[in-house]
């Protein structure tokens, strides 16, 4: 493949560049182009990038932006964007800052005032939740959740209640840990749907009650190697439970308003049945 031709790149702006999650095929013409034309290309890992851009025939200057050095380096890449460069920012795989370096260098270009543009592309949380089958119109990613079982457990307590679609990513390593930890917490019948290898030739989504996913793990090593997403039902309330954040929210607006006012703008806040909430208050008060 011949060197692309030069885009139309902006002087003093950082473009946000997505690389494929496993196949190559998935990057975009517009991405090829900006790394082809930009002065600078920040990369997580030079080696890793230097090899996808070989791939493509693409020359240029490489510069290492990790989670170890981005607290030293992103003034220095700030610089050289005041002084009229124009930079593109990668990671390893997917849409930098998902999980990646980046964020620092972000917040200090929109800080200073220097252009940054993002570009479209792809992602290893999205590209699973698009097949997952479970609700996509309301979702919370979460990223690595701890690595210590104590630390793991105490964040997906704080996530009992979560009625949103959750996202993690998991590493080989801990996956069966995880899917231990999520049986212990939330019980083995929540419904988890476990996408590995996304786009690759051993690319796999599977989805069952938790009990029964940890379980099909655990019959075959080959189902816990690879990049990992997590994709979990939201928690279900019964009919007639309330969530107890809509009934703090419930308490502090009696204190100030009707009991009628009241609860209707905490079913609005929280989505739930207001005559549930009435019901409830009346109960309080009446006991």
């Amino acid at each position: 493949m011949k060197q692309l031709d030069r885009a139309e790149i902006s002087a003093s702006t950082l473009y946000i560049v997505p690389t494929p999650i496993g196949n190559l095929g998935d990057i975009t013409q517009r991405a090829l182009t900006v790394l082809a034309s930009v002065d600078l290309v920040a990369a997580e890992d030079t080696r890793h990038t230097g090899l996808l851009l070989q791939h493509f025939a693409i020359n240029a200057r490489l510069f290492a932006l990790h989670d170890h050095n981005e607290q030293q380096k992103a003034d220095v890449l700030l610089a050289k964007l005041q002084e009229g460069q124009s930079i593109a920012l990668v990671s390893d795989a997917g849409t930098p800052l998902i999980n990646d370096p980046g964020y620092l260098l972000v917040r200090r270009c929109r800080e200073a005032g220097v252009r940054v543009v993002p570009l479209p592309g792809a992602c290893a949380a999205i590209t699973a939740l698009s097949a997952a089958g479970l609700p996509s119109d309301r979702f919370c990613y979460e990223g690595f959740l701890p690595a210590k079982s104590k630390g793991r457990c105490d964040a997906l307590r704080a996530l009992s209640d979560e009625p949103r679609t959750l996202i993690f990513y998991e590493s080989t390593h801990r996956v069966l840990d995880t899917l231990k930890d999520m049986v212990s917490v939330w019980g083995a019948t929540r419904y988890v749907v476990l996408a590995r290898e996304l786009t690759k030739t051993w690319e796999s989504l599977y989805g069952a009650p938790v009990g029964e996913l940890l379980a099909w793990v655990q019959a075959d090593e080959n189902r816990r190697k690879g990049e990992m997403v997590l994709i979990v039902e939201g928690h279900k309330a019964d009919e007639e439970t309330l969530p107890a954040e809509a009934l703090r929210t419930l308490a502090l607006l009696q204190a100030e308003l009707p009991l009628k006012k009241a609860a209707a703008l905490t079913a609005e806040i929280h989505g739930v049945k207001k005559n549930a909430l009435y019901k409830y208050a009346l109960e309080q008060q009446e006991a």
